[in-house]
Formats: C-alpha cells, structure tokens, sequence
C-alpha cells in the first residue's frame, strides 16, 4: 500500500472524487503541515495557521499509479488558481502536493510543469493531522446538504461523465 497527500480546495471535493477511483483503498481528509499542532477546523479556517486542508490517500499501486493519481488530481480541481478553488478562499484551500519521497516529488515536479500557469506548491509532507470525524466520508454522509449538490455532485459529474 502507497500513500499521497493531496490538496485541492476544499478536502470535501477531493475525497468524493477520490473515493470513485479504482485502486484507492483508503482516504482520510486532514491539515498538512503548518505551525499550529493538532488544529481544529475553526483555526485552519482562521487561516493563521498555514496548513491546507488536504486529502491522505492510501492506493494500491498495483491497480493505480502516483502517477495516475496526480492525473486525476489536476483535471479535479484548479492548479492555476492561487490560494482558492470556487468560492473557497484562503491559504488552507491552496493546491498543493505534499511528498514523501524523491519519485513522488520529481513525479509532481513534472506534472506540474506541463501545467502553463500552475501554482501548486509541491513540498515536503511535514507533518498530517486527521480532520474532525464528521469531515470524513462528507459528501456521501450529506449528499442532500446544499454544498455536496452545488459544488461537490457537479465536479463528481463533469469528470465521470
């Protein structure tokens, strides 16, 4: 089993995305790196902290490729866009690959490079703290909640369809 930390706006969008992917066994939506330890949702909000609000995916790389994944990644969300996706705004919704190896940075280094205009930040992953419980599975636990059907369901559709 591989992991990646991905963050791409809101972690809400990425999970639900991610979890329709084949080969990705596990997702918990968290805060990467930073300077607060253990912060809550209302201090990443703040955006005093630094972290983003990002995604640690655990694939088997026997069905998917980092490679793949980071595909996947960049046609999912705004790569161009500095510090916010749609209506998010703020450091913590910034687009981001936080690596933990040499083939995971130089994968990201050329992805990202083949991006006109790309502003994800690729950094080391420092450090990964699990969000509250009720951000994890969001969109499927509130599929009727009026951001899963505005903005989460029409990304969902645009890349499955």
């Amino acid at each position: 089993m591989q992991t990646a930390y991905l963050a791409g706006g809101c972690f809400w969008c990425v999970e639900a995305i991610f979890q329709r992917i084949k080969g990705v066994k596990g997702l918990t939506n968290g805060y990467c790196n930073g300077s607060t330890e253990n912060p809550s949702y209302e201090e990443i909000c703040s955006g005093q902290t630094g972290h983003a609000e990002a995604v640690k995916i655990e694939f088997d790389e026997s069905e998917i490729s980092f490679s793949d994944l980071l595909e996947v990644f960049f046609l999912t969300h705004d790569p161009t866009s500095l510090n916010r996706q749609g209506s998010d705004v703020g450091i913590q919704y910034r687009s981001a690959v936080f690596f933990i190896n040499p083939e995971q940075r130089d994968l990201a280094k050329t992805t990202i490079e083949s991006i006109p205009n790309a502003v994800t930040e690729i950094s080391p992953l420092d450090v990964f703290y699990a969000a509250e419980n009720y951000h994890q599975n969001y969109y499927n636990n509130n599929p009727n909640q009026q951001y899963c059907r505005l903005v989460i369901l029409p990304k969902i559709e645009k890349y499955f369809n």
